[in-house]
């Protein structure tokens, strides 16, 4: 299992804003691409000590290492601008990719 997992740090005053239309439009524009299996929202309990912000994490969850090879390539570079397009700079996202080895 290939998680994607997209770290998201803002201003608590667009959180709320910014969540529901993660939930709204985002995360089923990126479901759509048949790309991932499942995906959870998480919100950071703790946080850096100089960050006053709010932190997501939105963890996409793929099969194969394909998977998320073609995300990246045939549908991440259009849904990333959207993104931008609408929070500019307020939202910065850190992006990392993780396999799973063992769990439960």
């Amino acid at each position: 299992m290939i998680l994607y997992n997209v770290t998201c740090s803002m201003d608590a005053a667009i959180a709320d804003e910014w969540l529901q239309w993660m939930m709204e439009v985002h995360i089923p524009e990126v479901m759509q691409s048949n790309c991932f299996e499942s995906y959870k929202i998480l919100k950071l309990l703790t946080s850096a000590l100089d960050d006053n912000g709010v932190n997501y994490a939105i963890q996409y969850s793929a099969r194969e290492m394909q998977d998320y090879e073609k995300y990246r390539d045939q549908f991440a570079p259009a849904l990333q601008a959207k993104t931008l397009a609408r929070y500019g700079d307020s939202v910065l996202a850190f992006r990392t990719l993780l396999e799973e080895i063992t769990g439960r």
